[in-house]
């Protein structure tokens, strides 16, 4: 591995850092109080090519790896992880299984415009009742001549009322069968599918998180995602992508904690001197900038292995694993840090203590993480 990032890679930090500071910084804490979703903000990201990053160039996107992308999420989440979240699944969810497993004709209709933010994605996975046990799945497809019906509900769905395209995993077989799942694009407006309930949540308040309703959604074979039945597969390998990006997100978030609690510590005085002088203060950033860069290196083998097509399965789990355990540990260090004035509102650091605790759950809990690394090394 090469530990220097590129030139490409730094101009694409640089751009991503820039549009976070100028756009998103003024208005973060309110979208987050009224969990207002900024779909303007994505479109103007699309404009950039940041909802487009690996998408290749023959499909209007920026054709650009993994490093980028980490380091896009990093910038974004660093100044506010709602918007990161949700410029990560568009990436790495809807957008990276349709680039990955549709077919030509199918990525020539849909990746343009999700690529130029024309079309928001989403991706529908999880259920109220099968979060981690998706191959128990209530939502079925059943084929009906040359279409297929799909009835139920999808919960936790980020756009899951505002996105466009979305592709949604249903059962096509039996309840715990082998291959019983098949992967389909569902356009908004095909009669049948609907928003529900959106959901009012801890943190990542402007990131739109939603059910989605089938209802005898009628769609035609043509929008079905591969062979019958290699929905599940296909999914578990878009979720190693996903992984890596949680865990940029996760960094994002961990290293926009930390920054603040550098600088306010040197700022802050107490007996006649910054805070940042008293050893509490300064072996807590020790331990933050150690954890932060660690997870930063996880991430880059990750990363590293991914752009190789070599398997990365148990380093994108470690990767996501272990940065959005530091996310949390770091946010909550930085507002002890702070003292009472991280408990406010006026500081940044609440809300990236608010944001943090997503990441050990989301795209899979730390728990599910540690069981994908255990079956790995005990291969």
């Amino acid at each position: 591995m090469n530990f220097q990032q590129s030139e490409l890679t730094q101009q694409v930090a640089q751009t991503a850092k820039d549009f976070a500071v100028q756009h998103i910084k003024p208005h973060l804490m309110e979208w987050d109080e009224s969990q207002e979703f900024p779909l303007h903000i994505f479109k103007a990201m699309g404009q950039l090519g940041l909802m487009g990053v690996f998408v290749p160039e023959q499909y209007g996107g920026s054709g650009m790896g993994y490093f980028e992308y980490s380091v896009v999420i990093q910038e974004i989440a660093k100044v506010c992880g709602s918007i990161g979240l949700s410029l990560a699944a568009h990436n790495s969810l809807c957008t990276g299984h349709i680039l990955t497993f549709c077919s030509e004709e199918q990525k020539k209709k849909y990746l343009p415009k999700l690529a130029s933010c024309e079309h928001l994605g989403a991706w529908g996975l999880t259920e109220a009742n099968t979060g981690s046990d998706a191959g128990n799945m209530k939502t079925t497809a059943v084929k009906d001549g040359d279409h297929w019906v799909i009835n139920g509900t999808k919960n936790w769905i980020t756009h899951g009322k505002t996105g466009d395209i979305a592709v949604v995993v249903c059962r096509t077989g039996e309840p715990r069968t082998k291959d019983n799942a098949t992967a389909f694009i569902v356009e908004r407006g095909t009669p049948g599918f609907s928003g529900g309930k959106k959901e009012n949540k801890l943190g990542m308040r402007a990131s739109e998180t939603a059910e989605m309703i089938f209802d005898n959604c009628r769609i035609p074979d043509a929008n079905r995602i591969g062979e019958v039945g290699a929905g599940f597969k296909q999914s578990m390998k878009v979720l190693d992508g996903g992984r890596i990006s949680i865990a940029a997100l996760s960094l994002g978030i961990a290293k926009g904690a930390y920054e603040a609690a550098v600088q306010y510590s040197k700022e802050r005085y107490q007996f006649d001197q910054p805070i940042a002088n008293f050893q509490g203060i300064s072996f807590k950033l020790a331990d933050m900038a150690t954890e932060i860069t660690a997870a930063e290196l996880l991430i880059n083998q990750a990363c590293h292995l991914k752009m190789s097509g070599l398997p990365m399965t148990k380093e994108a789990a470690m990767a996501k694993y272990y940065a959005s355990e530091v996310a949390v540990k770091v946010s909550t260090d930085a507002v002890q840090v702070f003292g009472g004035y991280g408990y406010t509102k006026d500081f940044p650091v609440e809300k990236f203590y608010r944001d943090s605790k997503l990441c050990t759950i989301g795209e899979g809990t730390s728990e599910i993480q540690k069981l994908v690394i255990s079956r790995e090394v005990l291969r």
